[in-house]
Order: C-alpha cells, then structure tokens, then sequence
C-alpha cells in the first residue's frame, strides 16, 4: 500500500475506540497461534483478530490491506512475533501510534537476537511466557476481570505444560538422531528434542528467498539417498519446485516425511497443533512396528 494512502486511512481511524461495539477489548495477532492463546485466555471478555491465519497461504507472500490497517489501529492489546519475522506488524504500529495501546513482542519476551530463528512459537519456552504476558496485560486493560484471566491462565498453563512433556519424552528415545528439513520452521522444537539438525545452509537460504547453492543442494540430496538421516521436516505452507523435489527424492528413498505449518489449521488449538506435529515426528522416528 502507497505511504499517502496508509496515512490518509490512519487518519480517518485514528480515533476509533480500542473496544469492539459490545465492550470487549479488541485484540489484534499478528499470527493467528498467538491469537489463539489470547482467546483460550480472554474468553468472551475479547474479541480477537488473527491476522496470518491461512495455513494453505504462504506466508511470505503477505501483503499488507487497508482492512489490516483498520484492524491494528482499532486494536488495545496487539500481540506479534518480532525477531524480524512480521517487520510489516512493526510499521504499522509505527506508522498508527494509540495512547494507551499495550504490544505484545514474543521476541522481547525470550530475549531473541539478531540472526536467531524467528519461529519462536516452536520453542516450548516462548508460549508460556506469552500466555503470562497477555494474561497480564489483559488484566491492566480490565482490571475488573482480573481473577477471570488467571483462571484461564492457569488452565492454558497447565496445557501447554504437556508440550513440554512430550518433549522430553521424545528427546529420551531420540535425542542426537540426524535429520534435515526445507526450512528451519521447526527448528526450535528439533533443538529441544535434541535432534541433529542438517543442511542448515540450505534451511536459511530458502528462509530468505535466496537460491542454494548447488554444493548444499547436492549434500542435502545426498543426506536422503544415503539415509544419512532419519526424517525430513516439509514446510508443506511454501510450494517451492527444489523442495518439492527433495521431498520426492526422501520418498523413493523412504526416508519419513514429515509435514509442518507456520500457520496454525483451521479448528485447532495452538497446544493439539504442536502435539499432532510432535507425534507425527515421533512415530517417524521410531519407525515401523516390527
């Protein structure tokens, strides 16, 4: 969207009360996983707006809408992922400053650096303390409901809690186990589970749209027809003709694949998202029953 039409939209909703018609707060996620935190802790007190929330679209193609604009502006509490993983969520806040508006940066909260993976919601550590933070920043908002927000804190809380057991669980059977993947969406989660992650040049260089070069094409190629590793992790949101291709090479050489999201599905919590995914790698792992 042209600068001269962002900032004439920003004027005309620049006003706009940072509430929903019907008193709830409105809330806006960047992504909708972090949406669903929010929801799972508001309950009926918010109302939430999940931005990136099409498990099917990619989400490096986003593009900014005069409706997202309206959305963020209108917004009391926005929650987005930072670490350079959303900068157009950045500009727009920049772009339309509320008094009063209370952000969210999963990135702040866990400390992430420059250059760090910036899919922070697979690391078991960052949804608790983003659940905390919106807990509490709710309760700053509408301090009346406070004891309603912890209550669901503490059930999300203890949700979240199995995550980080099923982690450990499966870092017991699998740690130091080699596997690779087209992207590095998962890559946190593959750190906590103690995985040896491969072909990590090739990870970031598709990450930032750059090409491979040939010599780490090659060797991921090589990983899967050697069975050099035990899984190939398949960010099956981004239709790439290379990745497609290395996922048909780990099919006929039968090495599990497994696929992953950046988007959280449809009709899914966050916490039954990342078990399914948990449990997909876990029985790729252990392989077939004898």
């Amino acid at each position: 969207m042209k600068t001269t039409a962002l900032a004439l939209l920003l004027a005309l909703v620049g006003g706009l009360p940072a509430c929903a018609a019907d008193g709830k707060l409105a809330v806006v996620a960047a992504e909708n996983f972090y949406g669903d935190i929010a929801r799972q802790i508001g309950g009926d007190r918010i109302d939430v707006v999940s931005i990136m929330n099409n498990p099917d679209q990619d989400p490096h193609l986003f593009e900014t809408t005069p409706g997202v604009v309206r959305q963020i502006a209108d917004a009391r509490i926005v929650i987005l992922n930072g670490a350079n993983y959303d900068p157009w969520m950045e500009k727009l806040l920049a772009a339309a400053p509320r008094p009063g508006r209370i952000v969210i940066s999963a990135g702040e909260l866990v400390r992430a650096k420059a250059g760090d993976n910036p899919h922070l919601w697979y690391a078991p550590a960052t949804m608790p303390a983003v659940a905390k933070e919106i807990a509490d920043s709710l309760s700053k908002a509408d301090s009346a409901h406070a004891g309603d927000y912890a209550t669901r804190l503490s059930a999300v809380l203890a949700s979240l809690a199995r995550i980080g057991q099923r982690v450990v669980q499966i870092k017991a059977k699998h740690a130091n186990e080699a596997v690779t993947a087209t992207e590095p969406v998962f890559g946190p989660m593959a750190e906590a589970l103690g995985l040896t992650m491969r072909n990590q040049r090739f990870q970031l260089a598709m990450m930032n749209d750059t090409e491979p070069s040939a010599r780490d094409v090659a060797a991921f190629e090589n990983d899967l027809k050697q069975h050099k590793v035990k899984l190939l992790l398949y960010n099956s949101q981004v239709s790439e003709k290379l990745t497609q291709r290395l996922r048909d090479i780990a099919t006929k050489a039968k090495v599990p694949v497994v696929g992953v999201t950046e988007t959280q599905p449809a009709n899914m919590s966050f916490q039954d998202w990342m078990l399914g995914q948990l449990d997909a790698v876990d029985k790729a792992l252990t392989g077939p029953s004898s």
